[in-house]
C-alpha cells in the first residue's frame, strides 16, 4: 500500500546575509503565504513587510547574548504550531544550515513527525565575501576553504583549520584574539591578510583590513560588535581592487524617506540600491475620500467628459478601484487623457489607455500651458484629485471656457508619528509635496532638520519649505522621484 507523501508545514528558511533583496525568490514566496513567522536577530525586518495581512510574527532571536527564547523552546513552538494546522516559516539570518541551528531545529521536527522543508539561504560568508570584494576562491591565489565557529576554540584543531588556504570565522569576535594566537601558533604566518567584516551587505556595512597579527587590535581599537565575520587568506588583498560595494556613490549616507508608506517603495529602492542606508519615516497617509459620492456620480456619467486629467499616481489607483467597485469599466472612457508626470502617465498605460498630453513640466502651472493650444470652450472635464488641492487648474481652464468636475478621489492626512530611530543623523531628508514637509515639523520639530540637507521634488514643495524657514539643499529639476535622486546624487 502506496503511503502518500505530507505536504510539509513548517519551512526553515534562509533569510540571507542582511540585505533583503538577497532572499531567495523561493523563501520570498513562503514567506508570503505563511500563518505563522519565527525571525531572529539576523533577518532582515524589511522581509516582514512581505508577510500577509494577519499573519502571527515571533521574535525569537538572540542579541548579544540575551535570547528570547531557548532553542528548545522554539522547537516546541515550531512543533506547536504546526500541529495546530498553520503554515509555519522560520525565517533564519544567513543559510539554516550553516551554523544557523537549523539541523536541530530539524530534527526536532522530524522526531516529533511534522513534515518540513528547508530553503537554503546566501550565507553571511558568501554575502560578506561578495560586498567586500574579498572572493573566498580565486585561480591564484586559494582553491579550499574551512568555515570554522568561534565559539568554542578550545574544540577545535587549529592545525588543521591553519592549513586551509583561505579561512572563514563565524562569531569569532570576541574569541578572534586567542584564534590569532593559535593560528600562528599552527604556523601561519602573522602577516597574512585578514579582514573584519560587520553587518555584512547591509548599507551599514563595516570592513576592517589588517593581518592575522594586528587585526585582533584594530577590531578592539574600533571598538567593532557583532555581528561580524572574519576572513583570513591571501585573498584579502584582492579587496583593494574589488571593493565595488563600498564605492557606491551613496554608501555610507543615510537618507530619511518621508513619503507615504504606500508611494515611498520606488524611492527606497532607488537609493537603497546607489547604497545609502535609507531610513523610512512616512509623514503622511493615503486615505479614501471621506465621501465617495461625488467620485460615484462623476463615474456615473464618465462617457460625458471630453477631458480626464489625472495628476498623481493616487489619482489614477482611486479613480481605477472605485470604477471596479461600481457597474461600469474603462469602456466608459470616452475623453481624451492628460497626466502630469511620467509616473502618472505609466499607471495610465498599465491601464492599457493611452495618454493624450503630457505637460513639459509636472506642475500643474505646466498643465495649464500644456492645454493652450487647445480649444475648450464648451469641454467638459473630470479632474479626479486629492482633497486638498490648488485651484489652480480648473480656475485657469474654465477662465477659457471649460466646465471642470472637481472630485475628491483620496486625501491626504498627517502619519501618526513614529518614534525617531536611536543615533539617527541623516546626511539627507527628502520631500515629495508641500505636505511631507509640513507634517515632518509638526510630528518631529524643525530642530530634526538641523546639519540635514534637504532635498526637495519641486518648486512648489521648496517654496512651502522656505516658508517654514526650511534651507533646501537641492531641487529636482526633472520633479520626479528620479530627478529628485539625480540632485542628490549632483549635489
Amino acid at each position: 500500500m502506496s503511503v502518500e507523501p505530507k505536504i510539509p508545514t513548517v519551512y526553515l528558511v534562509g533569510a540571507g546575509p542582511g540585505d533583503p533583496e538577497l532572499v531567495t525568490v523561493k523563501g520570498l514566496d513562503c514567506i508570503q503565504r505563511a500563518d505563522v513567522i519565527l525571525y531572529d536577530h539576523l533577518a532582515a525586518p524589511a522581509l516582514l513587510v512581505h508577510a500577509r495581512p494577519g499573519a502571527e510574527t515571533i521574535y525569537v532571536g538572540k542579541k548579544r547574548a540575551v535570547r528570547v527564547m531557548t532553542q528548545a523552546q522554539i522547537n516546541a513552538l515550531l512543533v506547536e504550531r504546526a500541529r495546530a494546522g498553520r503554515r509555519v516559516v522560520r525565517l533564519k539570518g544567513g543559510d539554516p544550515f550553516l551554523f544557523g541551528r537549523g539541523g536541530e531545529e530539524a530534527e526536532a521536527l522530524a522526531q516529533a513527525g511534522v513534515p518540513f522543508e528547508v530553503i537554503p539561504g546566501v550565507s553571511s560568508a558568501m554575502g560578506a565575501a561578495a560586498y567586500a570584494g574579498i572572493p573566498l576562491t580565486h585561480r591564484e591565489h586559494t582553491s579550499a576553504v574551512t568555515f570554522v565557529s568561534g565559539h568554542a576554540v578550545d574544540g577545535i584543531d587549529w592545525n588543521r583549520v591553519g592549513a586551509s588556504e583561505t579561512i572563514v570565522v563565524f562569531m569569532g569576535l570576541v574569541t578572534f584574539a586567542e584564534i590569532a594566537a593559535r593560528l600562528i601558533a599552527a604556523g601561519r604566518a602573522p602577516s597574512t591578510p585578514a579582514a573584519a567584516v560587520r553587518w555584512a551587505t547591509r548599507r551599514d556595512q563595516r570592513v576592517l583590513t589588517g593581518t592575522l597579527g594586528d587585526l585582533p587590535e584594530k577590531i578592539a581599537r574600533a571598538g567593532l560588535l557583532p555581528p561580524t565575520l572574519i576572513l583570513v587568506g591571501e585573498v584579502v588583498k584582492l579587496r583593494e581592487r574589488l571593493n565595488w560595494f563600498e564605492k557606491l556613490p551613496l554608501f555610507g549616507k543615510t537618507v530619511v524617506v518621508t513619503r507615504a508608506r504606500e508611494q515611498a517603495g520606488g524611492i527606497e529602492k532607488r537609493l537603497a540600491a546607489l547604497g545609502a542606508q535609507v531610513v523610512a519615516l512616512p509623514t503622511i497617509e493615503i486615505q479614501p475620500p471621506e465621501d465617495w459620492k461625488p467620485l460615484d456620480a462623476a463615474l456615473g456619467r464618465l462617457e460625458s467628459f471630453d477631458w480626464l486629467i489625472f495628476t498623481s499616481v493616487n489619482s489614477v489607483g482611486f479613480f481605477v478601484g472605485r470604477l471596479d467597485a461600481s457597474g461600469r469599466d474603462l469602456r466608459a472612457v470616452r475623453g481624451r487623457i492628460c497626466a502630469i508626470g511620467p509616473a502618472t502617465a505609466a499607471a495610465v498605460a498599465a491601464l492599457h489607455l493611452k495618454v493624450d498630453l503630457m505637460p513639459e513640466e509636472y506642475v500643474a502651472e505646466s498643465v495649464v500651458a500644456a492645454f493652450e493650444k487647445i480649444s475648450l470652450e464648451g469641454a467638459r472635464i473630470l479632474l479626479p484629485r486629492a482633497a486638498a488641492a490648488r485651484d489652480l487648474i480648473p480656475r485657469e481652464l474654465e477662465a477659457r471656457g471649460a466646465r471642470v468636475t472637481v472630485v475628491e478621489a483620496y486625501r491626504t492626512v498627517p502619519a501618526p508619528a513614529a518614534s525617531w530611530p536611536a543615533g539617527l543623523k541623516p546626511d539627507w531628508i527628502t520631500f515629495t509635496s508641500s505636505s511631507t514637509v509640513e507634517n515632518f515639523q509638526s510630528l518631529y520639530g524643525a530642530e530634526r532638520l538641523d546639519g540635514v540637507r534637504v532635498a526637495s521634488i519641486g518648486p512648489i514643495t521648496s517654496a512651502t519649505a522656505r516658508k517654514l524657514g526650511v534651507e533646501v539643499a537641492v531641487e529636482a529639476a526633472e520633479h520626479t522621484v528620479d530627478g529628485l535622486v539625480e540632485a542628490i546624487l549632483s549635489a
